[in-house]
C-alpha cells in the first residue's frame, strides 16, 4: 500500500496494490501494521455506505465536533467521486484550504480525512457507492457542516452549481466564516 501525504497535514491518500489475473483481482485495502509503520494510529469503530444515483450528487461538507470528532477513511466501491477534505482547524496555518482527489472503484484509492476537517464528495459516475470507516460513532448532537460552494474555500467541483444534487441540509449549511462551531 502506498501512502501519499498531501500539503495539508494529516490528509493522506492511499493506493493499494492490485494483483490481477483472468479471474479478476485481489487487493489488501487495510492493514493496521502498515498504517502504524507509516505513523498513523487509528481505530475505526463504524463503517458507513452511501449510494448516489445521479452524477453531480454532492454530499457534504460534513464533520462532527468533539467528543465525537471523526477520522474518516473514504473509498469508492462502485463508480467514481471527487473527494474533498477542508481544514477547519482555526489555529492551523492551512485553515480553510482543501485537498481534492478522485477516488474510483476501479483503482481503489482511499482518502484519510482527519478529525478537524470537513468532508464532502461529488459523484462523477452514475450509481456510485461510497464506503467509509470512522473513528467515532455518529452523534446527531455533534453533526455539523459548512456550505459546499463557499467561495472562500474555492473547491472546483466537477458539476455546475445549479446542476448539483443536494440535500436540504447541505443547501442550508453556513459559510465557513459564519460557522459557529469549528475546531
Amino acid at each position: 500500500m502506498e501512502f501519499i501525504r498531501h500539503p495539508i497535514d494529516g490528509v493522506i491518500e492511499l493506493r493499494p496494490k492490485y494483483f490481477g489475473d483472468a479471474r479478476g483481482y485481489f487487493a489488501e485495502t487495510y492493514r493496521k501494521s502498515a498504517w502504524e509503520q507509516a505513523g498513523v494510529f487509528l481505530e475505526f469503530v463504524q463503517e458507513n455506505k452511501s449510494l448516489s444515483r445521479a452524477v453531480g450528487t454532492i454530499r457534504g461538507l460534513h464533520f462532527q465536533l468533539p467528543p465525537f470528532a471523526q477520522d474518516k477513511l473514504v473509498s469508492c466501491v462502485r463508480g467514481a467521486i471527487y473527494d474533498v477534505a477542508v481544514d477547519i482547524r482555526r489555529a492551523s496555518r492551512t485553515f480553510g484550504q482543501h485537498v481534492g482527489v478522485t477516488l474510483t472503484a476501479e483503482r481503489g484509492e482511499q482518502l484519510l480525512v482527519p478529525a478537524g476537517f470537513a468532508h464532502g464528495f461529488c459523484t462523477i459516475e452514475p450509481d456510485t457507492e461510497v464506503a467509509y470507516k470512522v473513528s467515532s460513532y455518529y452523534s446527531a448532537e455533534c453533526d455539523r457542516g459548512v456550505l459546499w460552494s463557499d467561495p472562500a474555500i474555492g473547491i472546483a467541483w466537477p458539476v455546475e452549481p445549479d446542476a448539483a444534487q443536494l440535500s436540504d441540509k447541505d443547501r442550508r449549511a453556513p459559510l465557513l466564516a459564519d460557522a459557529p462551531d469549528l475546531f
